[in-house]
């Protein structure tokens, strides 16, 4: 039997990432939660003390200069995730994460852009009146996804 419908992997990345320690905290988290793949758009990463597992020496890391270029590059058949403080946004506790998928987050100051709202596939928010530091709102998402929950 074919299993390409049931393989899951999923990709985390920061659009415009304010500061690169966000970005070694959430590296360091998405290596140890499964992710298949980092990335930055916009800003690179440099490498950080907070990234004390190397992850972007031990799984694929992509930088894209603009969101479109990204947008282009999605693997086939993946959704594009959007964690964003939304009105439209489902809230994290009962969401599905799909089995491919891509969870885009934005910098703290500006969120995630205009175009990268209307082009993500589902947005997810917490139970939250604020925004969160970024890396933590990246963990709080890969938590979930592992946790035992349906997937669409």
């Amino acid at each position: 039997m074919n299993d390409n419908f049931i393989t899951e992997y999923f990709g985390i990345g920061i659009q415009n990432g304010k500061t690169p320690e966000n970005l070694g905290v959430l590296w360091r988290t998405a290596q140890n939660l499964g992710a298949s793949y980092i990335f930055t758009i916009g800003n690179r990463y440099a490498k950080q003390s907070s990234d004390t597992h190397n992850a972007v020496k031990s799984i694929p890391y992509f930088h894209y200069d603009t969101f479109d270029d990204f947008f282009k590059n999605l693997p086939k058949g993946a959704r594009l995730v959007g964690v964003e403080l939304d009105e439209n946004a489902a809230d994290l506790e009962t969401f599905e994460h799909p089995r491919r998928c891509v969870y885009l987050l934005g910098a703290e100051d500006n969120g995630l852009s205009k175009k990268a709202i209307e082009k993500c596939h589902h947005l997810v928010k917490f139970k939250s009146e604020k925004s969160l530091n970024v890396s933590v709102a990246g963990s709080i998402v890969l938590y979930d996804r592992g946790l035992n929950k349906p997937r669409s």
